[in-house]
């Protein structure tokens, strides 16, 4: 809600009350539920603000994300599925960090808006890989007093013109492992 104050022309934003709030956030899943027959669950984990801002603004007027809490949304559609039985297929899938993207739009289209605003993470320690991490067999351009760092990491090296090459390709995180 905005609040217009006459004497200064500014305006205020005031936060409403977590009932409020709920009731609002029933309403606008269960329009969605009932509007849009096709959505998408996707996972949020590791995205950041600015990141879903841009992704926001280009899905705009072509499809609306909603987040929230998992038992607020298992509520939403748990009231919805007297309406519509195939709702019940999405209860398994609400779990751990999820997100709902309504479209009226082509599915592939929405798909490729999403894809251009994947960003590429840095690994941190804790998370799972979500794919392996390798380092191929080249030059490294270091010269031959590193060798001891190499050695201590059990990594097999030769020296090529004055530097380290790395013999084999090395493997340093495997897919759906934890970083560490």
């Amino acid at each position: 809600a905005v609040v217009s104050t006459q004497s200064t022309g500014t305006h205020e934003m005031v936060r409403q009350s977590r009932s409020e709030w709920k009731a609002d956030y029933f309403k606008k899943l269960s329009k969605h539920l009932v509007d849009c027959e096709k959505c998408f669950i996707v996972n949020v984990d590791n995205v950041r603000s600015k990141q879903m801002q841009q992704i926001r603004q280009a899905l705009r007027g072509t499809a609306e994300i909603v987040l929230g809490k998992n038992t607020m949304m298992k509520k939403v559609i748990n009231a919805q599925i007297e309406r519509n039985a195939l709702l019940e297929k999405l209860l398994p899938h609400v779990k751990e960090n999820i997100g709902f993207i309504f479209t009226k739009a082509d599915l592939a289209s929405v798909r490729d808006i999403l894809d251009s605003n994947r960003v590429a993470a840095t690994a941190k320690a804790g998370t799972i890989a979500p794919c392996d991490v390798l380092v191929p067999a080249q030059n490294t351009s270091l010269g031959p007093e590193k060798t001891s760092f190499f050695q201590a990491l059990n990594i097999p090296t030769k020296i090529t013109r004055g530097t380290i090459e790395l013999i084999t390709n090395l493997t340093l995180i495997k897919k759906d492992t934890k970083v560490g």
